[in-house]
């Protein structure tokens, strides 16, 4: 499975998470089980809707999440943040 980072998310990492490295630690963890089982209980992947139909997102931490989408060459990362700022 391929990963492509968006602008998007890659401006919202360095801005809401970069500053922080036990969340960075976090989020590599929580990538390299999304990696390995996209359905582990712990990451809690789950669909959106509304205006974000068709993405997906799942949980880093407690509150933050990511919001990627599954396309037919892997998997793109839009955003990173906690549920307010991501949803």
């Amino acid at each position: 499975m391929t990963i492509e980072l968006h602008p998007n998310f890659k401006k919202s990492f360095k801005k809401r998470l970069a500053g922080n490295p036990k969340l960075v630690q976090k989020f590599a963890e929580r990538l390299e089980l999304f990696k390995q089982d996209p359905k582990s209980a712990l990451l809690k992947n789950h669909g959106l809707r509304g205006t974000k139909v068709g993405l997906r997102a799942f949980a880093i931490t407690g509150d933050i999440r990511v919001v990627y989408e599954q396309t037919d060459s892997g998997i793109v990362l839009y955003d990173i943040g906690t549920h307010n700022q991501v949803y």
